[in-house]
């Protein structure tokens, strides 16, 4: 009597082929429809194709996960950075000589330091929205990789184990059919029942959820990159409004940029002419 799985290759919802096999090791059926050594070697074959492809594809997953998360935290810094750093610099023209001096300058430099401050704090409220609504949401889902990968390993595992004792099943069912080896034989495939379920339980599991915590991905992430979109709209727009009024107070009515920078030529030109700064 034969003891091998016997395949069944089924379709599957999503339209891959999956093995699925209809007899386990303790399901006895006629020799005649024991496999030949080429077929059980490519629907073990197939198996592991299958296994691949689906954790290639959460491999993958969780790679990009990573590398976004790290990505948003920098482009997140740098904004905060950003208005900073601004800030100080109109602290620091507040505090130039030239505001004691000219009132007009001072002025100029208060609207600046406002404008900068507000800026700095709508995009605080920015960044804080990010990192609840999409940061933490990959952090999140990024921790559930460990737990899949560790389950990828005891399948490892019990693919081994059932490997070895299914070489040492072969090793005596090809030897000449004595009372000792039969009993070996007996023995090997009595050991050989549980390990095989184990993997089978294992390899059914994960194949069966792979591909469902892959397809969640979308489900997962939509809220979070609309929410990354909104939170950009409402601070430029913020932005826009900010400058806009920062520009209405600093413009002069009927100076052009070209007038602006011919004027600071003209004025540039006047203090490399004082003799402190003539090249020798």
């Amino acid at each position: 009597m034969c003891l091998l799985p016997r395949p069944n290759p089924e379709r599957d919802f999503s339209g891959h082929m999956e093995v699925a096999y209809t007899n386990t090791f303790r399901d006895i059926y006629d020799c005649g429809q024991y496999l030949k050594e080429a077929e059980y070697g490519e629907w073990r074959k197939q198996v592991e194709r299958d296994f691949e492809r689906e954790y290639g594809k959460l491999q993958q997953l969780e790679e990009q996960t990573k590398r976004l998360q790290k990505d948003m935290k920098k482009s997140t810094d740098a904004d905060l950075a950003m208005s900073k750093s601004a800030v100080k610099i109109s602290l620091d023209l507040l505090s130039n000589p030239l505001c004691e001096q000219d009132q007009d300058f001072l002025n100029m430099v208060t609207a600046l330091d406002m404008a900068m401050k507000r800026m700095d704090a709508f995009n605080q409220e920015k960044v804080n929205q990010i990192q609840k609504t999409v940061i933490e949401p990959l952090k999140r889902f990024g921790s559930v990789f460990p737990s899949l990968n560790m389950a990828v390993k005891r399948r490892e595992q019990a693919l081994q184990d059932y490997r070895r004792l299914q070489a040492k099943v072969e090793k005596y069912e090809e030897k000449e059919k004595t009372g000792p080896v039969l009993a070996k034989l007996h023995q090997a495939r009595e050991e050989l029942r549980p390990v095989q379920e184990d993997f089978e339980a294992k390899n059914k599991q994960l194949l069966d959820e792979m591909p469902r915590f892959y397809g969640s991905r979308l489900d997962y992430f939509q809220p979070s990159f609309e929410s990354l979109i909104r939170a950009q709209v409402v601070y430029y727009s913020e932005m826009h409004k900010i400058f806009g009024d920062l520009t209405q107070q600093l413009d002069q009515p009927g100076h052009s940029d070209e007038q602006r920078e011919r004027e600071n030529e003209a004025k540039l030109s006047e203090l490399r002419a004082l003799s402190i700064v003539a090249d020798d």
